[in-house]
């Protein structure tokens, strides 16, 4: 019996104790491959993690607390704090009607452009794994938004006085019958076709700017799930007599199919944290304009609650949809 005990103990190790052990040294999973590459992942984000204990971790603490509390500004004291309770949640959530309506906006946009950016740096991520002449090119064009959208390209787009000329021009177009997306969708809701199917698509495809901009790191991780396919797969399914629908259902899908939910879950956080998103505008505007930081530290928490539901709510479905190949 005790001899089984110690077996267990060498063999059944729990996540929580296993994870320790990866970094003690002279435990026999230290030595594994998993501990070891479990070890260099952690030197990759070891800037990340030094960033935020230092600049992040003590501001979020504080706006947890102010969350609660009743924030006052003292001339030349700094400020001082009277406990509420959850009266700043209950402002934000069923007093202040403006914060209820961009958060429902942005959700319901959060969801169809998650989709249509997961479709579309797929797609891009499979014709870029194919052997055509400026490859490299093509390539690089398409990564050209993550670098452009990083800083360069949001403030040419806010400050930029050319920018905002064509902008008028555009909505003057609009308004003046060129809207060839406007005059399509009313035609085909005359026609009969389902309108909130159409709108979704038309929401698209008014969003297709953002979508391109915000696809570039999707693209990289599917391109390199891609490339990590052994040619010799595709070579046996040609030999078997499967057509290339077929090969592209049978083994690129499932094989990058786990990188779903590494894409699903960046892009999510990338749209919540986007420069021109309502719901942040609107607890800048609280918090600046109104001073009404504890009320804008709530907003604050019950979009970081949303953003960690949706991601919990995607990391379950696509983790049971999905297989894990080796």
């Amino acid at each position: 019996m005790k001899k089984r005990s110690t077996s267990l103990n060498e063999h059944w190790y729990s996540p929580a104790v296993e994870a320790v052990q990866s970094y003690i040294p002279g435990n026999s999973v230290y030595k594994t491959m998993r501990a070891k590459a479990a070890r260099t992942g952690t030197l990759f984000i070891l800037p990340f993690i030094i960033g935020f204990l230092v600049f992040m971790a003590k501001p979020m603490v504080e706006s947890f607390i102010m969350a609660f509390n009743k924030v006052e500004l003292i001339a030349g004291q700094g400020y001082e704090q009277t406990p509420v309770g959850l009266d700043n949640f209950n402002t934000a959530l069923r007093v202040d009607a403006e914060y209820n309506k961009f958060l429902v906006e942005e959700i319901g946009q959060m969801v169809i452009n998650t989709i249509a950016t997961l479709v579309i740096s797929f797609v891009v991520a499979v014709i870029l794994n194919q052997e055509f002449k400026g490859r490299t090119l093509c390539r690089a064009i398409f990564f050209l938004p993550v670098i452009l959208s990083s800083g360069v390209l949001p403030g040419i787009e806010h400050q930029n006085e050319f920018y905002d000329m064509m902008a008028g021009t555009a909505e003057a177009l609009e308004g003046s019958g060129v809207d060839l997306s406007a005059v399509l969708q009313d035609l085909l809701q005359v026609s009969g076709v389902g309108s909130k199917v159409f709108d979704v698509v038309f929401q698209m495809i008014d969003s297709i700017y953002d979508i391109v901009m915000a696809s570039g790191i999707q693209i990289i991780v599917f391109l390199s799930g891609l490339q990590s396919i052994s040619p010799s797969m595709y070579e046996a399914a040609e030999v078997e007599g499967c057509s290339g629908w077929e090969s592209f259902w049978k083994i690129t899908f499932p094989m990058v199919s786990s990188l779903l939910l590494v894409n699903t879950i960046y892009t999510i956080i990338d749209f919540f944290m986007k420069n021109d998103n309502k719901v942040m505008e609107r607890i800048n505007e609280v918090m600046y304009k109104d001073f009404n930081f504890g009320v804008s530290s709530a907003m604050s928490w019950i979009y970081f609650g949303v953003a960690l539901a949706f991601i919990g709510i995607s990391a379950f479905i696509i983790s049971r949809a999905v297989k894990s190949y080796e």
